[in-house]
């Protein structure tokens, strides 16, 4: 659907500037555009590969393993029916370390990992009591709202953007970073969990009828 929309927008945009006169300023924009945005990508392609290097030291040294350790209460509240699964609970972990820092490229290899667990586990369980394997479990749906809500500590990327554009300040984000995903983190976690809690109840009132 974005697709549609962008084409669309694209070409209203060439249609106007044509009959308006303006297809030089559309033209001079477009180049303006793709320098910018190579000159962007090596930024930071300097960036990601300082902060990856960083997380790779960070797991070498088991700074991250000591991190994990300090999530699990956390994991264990959010994620209570799989707490056992120390595999799945170690990718949402390293996922959630690295969202922490604002590294949301770096979080994607482990994020991709732990969701495709949880699909294994999901399978399993549907083998056993039923239900469709295909469908999001509960815990999918948690770790989904955690990675979009997406709370940091440490706004890298967006540091490194207002830096490129000539930003005075580029840190000062920060704060105001912190609280808004702190806010939009809880929200999400608290609707995440009344209705992972309602389902459960559901399925027991469902199991007690049966």
């Amino acid at each position: 659907m974005l697709n549609y929309i962008w084409a669309f927008m694209i070409m209203i945009g060439i249609m106007v500037a044509a009959f308006t006169g303006k297809m030089d300023g559309v033209s001079s924009g477009i180049l303006d555009a793709a320098k910018e945005a190579v000159n962007l990508c090596i930024v930071m392609l300097g960036v990601v590969g300082m902060w990856t290097g960083v997380m790779k030291i960070a797991e070498q040294t088991g700074l991250v393993r000591q991190l994990t350790k300090l999530l699990m209460p956390v994991l264990r509240f959010l994620f209570p029916n799989i707490a056992q699964e120390e595999r799945v609970m170690g990718y949402i972990a390293a996922n959630m370390i690295a969202n922490l820092l604002g590294l949301g490229w770096a979080s994607t290899p482990t994020g991709l990992k732990a969701m495709k667990e949880l699909h294994e586990i999901h399978k399993k369980r549907c083998a056993v009591s039923g239900g469709d394997p295909e469908a999001a479990s509960d815990e999918m749906c948690m770790f989904m709202v955690i990675n979009i809500s997406s709370l940091q500590i440490i706004p890298i990327n967006m540091i490194a953007y207002r830096s490129q554009y000539g930003s005075v300040h580029p840190a000062i984000i920060i704060l105001p970073g912190l609280i808004a995903t702190a806010v939009s983190t809880v929200a999400g976690v608290l609707y995440s969990v009344w209705k992972c809690r309602r389902n459960d109840r559901k399925k027991l009132e469902k199991g007690n009828k049966a």
